[in-house]
């Protein structure tokens, strides 16, 4: 049984560059099978990583496995190099990267050994297909272009913050799973070298979900070739002097909005946006039909919010106007508010929570009721999980939390033994933590949860943290203060906290667990957060 004692995830110098690679990403005819020493089904690495099925071999020649982690069963992917040592460097350096950057939108790395006869990477598996897959049914609405685009900027913006370059981003390295998440893959060292051109690159998923074509001709998709069982990638429309059409051009129905933005992201003559203030402005569009951010009524296109100063970009009018791309700097402090994910951070672009209800506004002069119309939804500006004495492995899909469907949400692992998260040493709860965006006077917490038997608590501090073990643990002893009086309506599945002290004003909270209850199946205990909502003034 091979031996792990070669440089773990943990020990190995960590690289300028981000690499995953992606079960989205097919080999190139002319990439080198490896046979020698190949693994076989059924054998374990490092006496945890079971091999079960053969994938294929990306355009580098590394073998994609499917596999499970006999420890925390759940399924992984094995990427093998052959041989390690010294050759493996560059890879197992750049996993290290990848795994200092956690994101709902990038596929997880779980760890990365050398073995001197071969070396291996372990990263999250995701069920799905590419975009470039879903792409041959037909081209995108324009919503879910704009989602998917949101998406791949905000992943971006995470790995940007902490001075990488992802390098790959095209239709084959971003992928959807079956549960609807994007999640972008297959960073490499031997593609583009800078962050300006990862922003440009999503002007050429916008263009090709809008369109099923490709827009950059110089630079062909890697794997796109035939022979896997899927179809190559359509170049772009062109005039006589090889300038593209634009997306309307080539289907009816695209906002003009969102054509502009999509050029202007391929105009090598307009200095693109970084990708942080690129995610607000997807996220300003990625927002359900029926709030009035696209107008219905004949051609769709994208319009102000009503009561909100129009977009930057919208306001700037046609897209030769230099001011197209640039007036996204504008946005910027849009960015800074929502709180994309940066280094060290697990959560995606927030999502912010339609205002509803009364107007937080004064009452006009000579109204008497005062307190009571000013009282509705606040925004969550920003929402992750707090796990100070866990693996790290239970981060992903806080958003979830704040996203308006309670069908949908984070949850725990299974622990067995307890629901006290199984007894663990050091491990004595977990938590969903808040940020309204500046403090406010709050008038209730609700918590949907997935099932009855957990026991929880609210409380407060007046600072944040990284998110890492270690800020984590500073964290939970800073957020001492207890809030609210719990269980004034709860339900077994529904916590509402309330009875606060009018006085005081709130801008971080946190949603402690302490108690897990037993599953159904008495197969352990587990717990979900379906919805967080906050209400005040």
């Amino acid at each position: 049984m091979p031996s792990s004692a070669g440089p773990s995830i943990d020990t190995i110098t960590e690289g300028g560059r981000v690499t995953q690679v992606g079960e989205g990403q097919e080999a190139e005819e002319s990439a080198p099978v490896m046979t020698f020493g190949a693994p076989t089904a059924g054998e374990i690495l490092a006496e945890r990583y079971e091999l079960v099925e053969h994938i294929n071999n990306d355009s580098a020649g590394r073998l994609v496995w499917r596999g499970v982690d006999v420890v925390l069963r759940r399924p992984v992917a094995v990427v093998l190099r052959y041989p390690g040592g010294d050759s493996a460097t560059e890879m197992l350096q750049a996993a290290v990267a990848a795994s200092r950057v956690i994101h709902p939108n990038l596929v997880g790395v779980y760890d990365a050994i050398d073995e001197n006869e071969r070396a291996y990477v372990v990263r999250e598996w995701v069920d799905g297909r590419s975009l470039r897959e879903l792409v041959v049914e037909g081209p995108l609405d324009p919503a879910r272009a704009t989602a998917i685009g949101n998406a791949v900027a905000s992943a971006l913006a995470s790995v940007h913050a902490t001075g990488m370059v992802h390098g790959n981003v095209h239709p084959g390295t971003v992928m959807i799973s079956d549960d609807g998440r994007v999640v972008l893959a297959d960073a490499r060292t031997d593609c583009a070298d800078s962050q300006e051109n990862d922003v440009r690159a999503v002007g050429g998923i916008l263009y090709f979900a809008l369109t099923g074509h490709w827009p950059h001709a110089e630079a062909p998709l890697r794997g796109a070739t035939a022979g896997h069982g899927r179809a190559g990638i359509v170049d772009a429309v062109r005039d006589a002097s090889g300038s593209i059409a634009a997306p309307r051009q080539v289907r009816a129905g695209v906002p003009a909005y969102l054509d502009d933005l999509t050029m202007d992201l391929l105009d090598g003559e307009i200095a693109p946006p970084t990708s942080d203030v690129l995610a607000a402005e997807l996220g300003r569009l990625d927002v359900p039909a029926e709030d009035h951010f696209l107008d219905q009524t004949g051609t769709i296109r994208f319009t102000a919010d009503p009561g909100d100063e129009p977009s930057p970009l919208a306001a700037a009018g046609g897209r030769k106007v230099a001011v197209g791309i640039a007036g996204l700097l504008a946005v910027a402090l849009v960015a800074l508010l929502v709180g994309i994910s940066v280094f060290g951070r697990d959560d995606e672009s927030p999502r912010t929570q339609p205002v509803a209800g009364p107007s937080a506004s004064a009452p006009a002069s000579g109204d008497a009721t005062s307190p009571a119309a000013r009282i509705r939804p606040l925004t969550i500006e920003d929402v992750r999980i707090i796990d100070p004495g866990g693996d790290r492995g239970e981060l992903r899909n806080a958003e979830r939390v704040i996203d308006g469907d309670e069908d949908k949400g984070w949850e725990t692992a299974t622990y067995q033994n307890s629901g006290k998260f199984g007894n663990l040493p050091g491990k004595t709860g977990m938590g969903v933590w808040i940020d309204l965006g500046e403090p406010h006077s709050v008038k209730s917490v609700r918590a949907v949860l997935s099932s009855t038997g957990a026991s929880a608590e609210l409380r407060t501090g007046n600072a944040d943290f990284p998110s890492t073990s270690s800020g984590d643990r500073q964290l939970v002893a800073a957020y001492a203060d207890r809030i609210g009086q719990p269980f004034e309506e709860h339900n077994g599945t529904t916590m509402t906290f309330n009875g606060f002290n009018p006085e005081e004003k709130y801008q971080y909270l946190l949603f402690w667990i302490t108690e897990l209850p037993e599953k159904e199946s008495g197969d352990g205990w587990k717990l979900g957060v379906q919805e967080i909502t906050v209400q005040g003034s």
